[in-house]
């Protein structure tokens, strides 16, 4: 699991996935704001001018000497949903991210937002 003391240590490090391919470096953590723990991370992906930042779960993912280790394939990363390197995720596209990944999403019995960026 991905419980590093201090996130900030882990911004622009490697993102690979579970064969080792590298997707990109690490941006930000979005948390699940119902437990307050890492639940998402956006990860900075594309051409040097054309960056965008997409979404991946961290549920199982493992951290190693510069790396963080996520437990789906790169060609699937590479398609989730995306915002720009300067964005904030809308919170009416919260649950795309979680559908894209096949996850359950469930906003707060307020409507409350699901996932906050850290």
């Amino acid at each position: 699991m991905f419980e590093p003391d201090d996130i900030r240590e882990w911004r622009g490090h490697d993102v690979v996935d579970e064969s080792g391919s590298k997707i990109g470096s690490l941006e930000s953590v979005y948390v699940d704001t119902a437990t307050d723990r890492p639940s998402f991370a956006t990860v900075t992906i594309g051409m040097p001018t054309r960056h965008r930042l997409v979404f991946v779960p961290l549920a199982g993912a493992t951290v190693g000497p510069q790396y963080v280790k996520v437990r789906y394939p790169k060609s699937r990363i590479k398609d989730a949903p995306s915002i720009g390197t300067d964005g904030v995720l809308p919170a009416e596209q919260e649950a795309a991210v979680f559908a894209h990944y096949e996850l359950q999403y469930t906003p707060g019995a307020g409507g409350e937002r699901r996932l906050a960026r850290r």
